[in-house]
């Protein structure tokens, strides 16, 4: 891994971010438009959870990450389980 900050999964979360980006987007348009508010609600709802995957795919990514066989070997258990504790808040 060339940059140690950066996780296996970083492209696919972005890639997942993109697209949700680009529906909320749309969903404006919805709005701007005058689309009926249960269809505009409907697919912002849709936004919503692409974008909790996501954050939960991130942070997921993140615990296997700090995991590893090399972040046990460089950090202390301690810090470990601080960052871990600061991390699940957004699970």
């Amino acid at each position: 891994m060339a940059d140690a900050s950066r996780h296996k999964n970083h492209d696919e979360i972005a890639k997942r971010l993109r697209r949700a980006g680009g529906h909320l987007a749309k969903v404006v348009a919805m709005i701007e438009g005058e689309a009926p508010c249960v269809e505009v609600a409907r697919q912002l709802q849709a936004v919503y959870r692409a974008v909790g995957n996501a954050k939960q795919a991130l942070v997921r990514d993140h615990i296997d990450h700090c995991l590893d066989d090399h972040a046990l070997k460089e950090r202390s258990a301690g810090d470990i389980k601080a960052e871990l504790a600061e991390i699940s808040k957004y699970l």
